[in-house]
């Protein structure tokens, strides 16, 4: 949990300071799947009594909000790579 959930904050970062669009689309697109992973280590200690119900509640609803802000981030990333650049 503690490599995914570090590595969706290094790949927004790198794709922050992407030398491409394509790279920003593919540093958020990895920083998603990262989030998806987190979410899912997090169900799975909730469901092995390493996190009680409680402490699970206090942050999964966030894990959940990261992945939903990751995913609009990138189809909107995907929808305006399509668009011509006008100058």
């Amino acid at each position: 949990m503690l490599r995914s959930g570090t590595s969706i904050g290094a790949n927004a970062e790198e794709g922050i300071g992407g030398q491409s669009r394509a790279d920003f689309f593919s540093k958020l697109a990895i920083a998603y799947k990262e989030a998806r992973e987190t979410a899912y280590w997090l169900r799975l200690l909730k469901d092995t009594d390493y996190l009680s119900e409680p402490e699970f509640e206090s942050i999964y609803p966030e894990a959940l909000e990261l992945c939903r802000l990751l995913g609009s981030v990138q189809k909107t990333a995907k929808r305006d790579r399509t668009k011509e650049i006008r100058p």
